[in-house]
């Protein structure tokens, strides 16, 4: 694919306490800034607002950006995981069978990679409750 792939994207925080969320936005934007993948064309961050009804805040940025190669833009999507993402250019994707190949294959890869992480992460939750039931009832192995 010659064509430079343009995007828009909305990248979300919500946390607390407020200056921690506006810190880790700012965090974000150098990051992308830093991407030898990406041409940060425009880029706008806006200030952490109270949640109605909750402890935490949110604050999100509006990012224009330009990359070479679509698996670029999937790379760029798993590493930042934004909230919503908009093809601006082209109008028209036209991917051939290994692209596309390659692109799901690496869809699954980090999928599974993502399942694993949870499982094991709801293996050691389960074996902490375990344990902290034991104490509560003043049973000792």
């Amino acid at each position: 694919m010659a064509e430079k792939i343009i995007i828009k994207i909305i990248m979300e925080i919500l946390g607390a306490p407020k200056e921690h969320v506006e810190d880790t936005m700012k965090l974000v934007g150098d990051k992308m800034k830093k991407r030898e993948d990406t041409k940060l064309i425009e880029y706008k961050e806006f200030p952490a607002e109270p949640v109605k009804d909750q402890p935490f805040f949110s604050s999100f940025s509006e990012a224009e950006l330009e990359f070479k190669t679509i698996e670029d833009v999937i790379g760029f999507c798993f590493d930042f995981m934004p909230s919503s993402i908009e093809f601006v250019q082209p109008s028209d994707l036209k991917l051939n069978a290994n692209e596309l190949n390659s692109l799901l294959n690496d869809l699954l890869a980090r999928l599974h990679q993502y399942d694993m992480v949870l499982k094991n992460v709801h293996a050691q939750n389960t074996l902490m409750k375990r344990e902290l039931d034991k104490l509560k009832d003043g049973k000792k192995d």
